[in-house]
């Protein structure tokens, strides 16, 4: 079975974005804090936009909005390094967008473990 070509590039982003974000962003805005991760890129199929999905984790609320303000403002880097980076005649637009699906489960987790801790009390 062959994958679609745009599948395809967008791991390559995504992995590519992520060593970006781990690197030279973090050298060159120090404000950046939590641990940042990429977990998903979609690039469209004509390769011009790409959404990249990021997880903030850190237990201050406003750490993490001032983290991702940081990367949304370094979104024209970001791409500037992926010209770099990547041989690909054309380099997407990038757009951060903040993925609280990991947040999300977290505290689902936590509400089960409650719930089997109140049961096991009675």
């Amino acid at each position: 079975m062959k994958i679609p070509r745009s599948v395809r590039i967008s791991g390559e982003y995504r992995r590519a974005i992520a060593e970006i974000v781990s690197g030279s962003l973090k050298d060159r805005c120090p404000d950046l804090k939590g641990l940042i991760s990429v977990t998903k890129a979609d690039v469209s199929s004509d390769l011009k936009n790409a959404k990249v999905f990021v997880s903030i984790f850190d237990g201050d609320p406003a750490v993490v909005e001032r983290s991702f303000s940081i990367l949304k403002e370094n979104a024209g880097f970001v791409r500037r390094e992926l010209a770099h980076t990547m041989q690909m005649r054309t380099v997407p637009e990038v757009r951060f967008v903040l993925d609280t699906s990991m947040a999300y489960g977290s505290k689902i987790d936590e509400l089960i473990k409650k719930i089997h801790k109140d049961e096991d009390d009675e």
